[in-house]
């Protein structure tokens, strides 16, 4: 297990995630095709070129998807019950195969789950970047944690 308990989690905290990645066209003619996403966008190349992008787009889902597994390892794997869901996601810049995008996390808040005792709710905010340095994606998700559990002869630590 690598991800953090929900005592681990600081607000206003941002983990620096060491995982980058390199978008690729497979990626995105795999992901959109499976996804059952037929726009032009994402897979012409001759009508993504009369578009003010000048090339295909990756699939704004597949971005997010990407965003949010790259900070897994360092924040809730094997520490999560489930994601709640999200309250915002932006992609302020597009993103194009041959990007490769980091991802920082800030800890947004943090709270006791009210009525699931041994559990707390973390609201991350997940930014991705491309190697330029633009913005690519903001995603703002809940997900509900873990407590670390009890130490002692019946608990695990």
């Amino acid at each position: 297990m690598a991800g953090r308990w929900f005592e681990g989690f600081t607000i206003g905290e941002v983990i620096r995630h060491d995982i980058r990645r390199t978008v690729t066209e497979a990626d995105n003619v795999i992901f959109t095709t499976m996804t059952m996403n037929p726009a032009a966008i994402h897979l012409d190349h001759a009508y993504s070129a009369e578009t003010e992008f000048g090339r295909p787009l990756v699939n704004s889902l597949f971005t997010l998807g990407l965003v949010v597994g790259i900070s897994v390892h360092e924040t809730t794997l094997g520490t999560t019950v489930g994601n709640l869901g999200f309250e915002e996601v932006r992609f302020p810049a597009p993103v194009f195969t041959g990007d490769t995008l980091h991802v920082e996390t800030e800890v947004a808040a943090a709270r006791e789950s009210r009525s699931r005792p041994g559990q707390g709710i973390v609201t991350f905010v997940h930014r991705a970047y491309n190697q330029d340095g633009a913005l690519v994606c903001e995603a703002r998700r809940g997900a509900l944690m873990l407590k670390a559990p009890a130490e002692g002869p019946e608990g695990a630590a």
